[in-house]
């Protein structure tokens, strides 16, 4: 016997209502300051921080800069020890009590100088995934580049440099399931074909501009041989003058390989 349409609608515009909520729920936000910065808001209103270098980054929009408009944090993540990619942390970490999360070596630098306190601070390694919000498990990985703290003496006013641990990346596994690899400053490394593997990334944030980090032919070669990731957004370029890599010469280094290269200007946001 059919089903009256009337009866029918009923029963099945609330399944596409609750369908939509889902789906809408499992959403989640990645917005990019510029360098190797980005601000993600995970499907359950999480917001994670990564290398935040905003107030000193030459482009970050001024409209973003000002510290106060940034709001809760619930996670920072530091992929190393480089001013660039330390940024803010300090003020963002005292302003929100936000966790920080960073090699071990480089936590002990952290707390010893008082650069953030001890409380705030998850030190972790390579390999040994931590869940430090409900929902999200985070995993350090490797990262083929250099660490040192470079830290002003309060009294005498003197640079001086602190170890700053191994240089990492991150898989960022969300409450949805989604997994987003930043990896940080890198040049390319033959495990990047384990991290594609075992690790299945829905979405890469990778350097590309050359000089300190991989540059438009180094990463497609990561992308197209190891990684295989389908989804990729460029970073780590145009920010000072010798990172000269461009998301042009990424797409044509990447030639047929079918990837969705998704390029970002500074501030903007993007829903995955």
């Amino acid at each position: 016997m059919k089903m009256p349409f009337k009866r029918l609608a009923a029963a099945v515009v609330p399944f596409l209502l609750a369908s939509a909520l889902v789906q809408s729920a499992a959403a989640w936000e990645l917005q990019w300051y510029g360098q190797s910065a980005f601000r993600m808001t995970t499907p359950g209103n999480k917001i994670i921080l990564i290398d935040p270098f905003i107030t000193g980054n030459p482009k970050t929009p001024p409209d973003l800069k000002p510290l106060s408009k940034i709001g809760r944090v619930d996670l920072i993540l530091l992929t190393h020890g480089h001013g660039d990619h330390i940024g803010d942390t300090a003020k963002i970490a005292a302003m929100t009590g936000a966790k920080v999360g960073l090699n071990a070596d480089m936590g002990q630098t952290f707390a010893i100088l008082g650069i953030v306190p001890q409380k705030q601070l998850i030190r972790f390694n390579k390999s040994g995934p931590i869940q430090p919000l409900e929902g999200i498990t985070i995993t350090m990985v490797h990262a083929e580049h250099s660490s040192e703290v470079v830290h002003k003496d309060p009294g005498s006013g003197e640079r001086r440099i602190y170890p700053g641990g191994e240089p990492a990346g991150y898989i960022i596994e969300l409450e949805n399931g989604y997994k987003v690899y930043h990896a940080g400053d890198t040049g390319v490394f033959g495990d990047m074909k384990f991290i594609g593997e075992y690790y299945q990334p829905d979405l890469a944030l990778l350097p590309i501009g050359g000089h300190f980090t991989m540059d438009p032919a180094h990463a497609a070669y990561a992308v197209k041989t190891l990684l295989k990731t389908k989804r990729v957004v460029p970073m780590h370029f145009g920010t000072f003058p010798p990172l000269k890599g461009t998301p042009e010469a990424l797409k044509q280094a990447l030639g047929d390989f079918p990837v969705n290269l998704i390029v970002m200007v500074p501030g903007e946001k993007k829903t995955f």
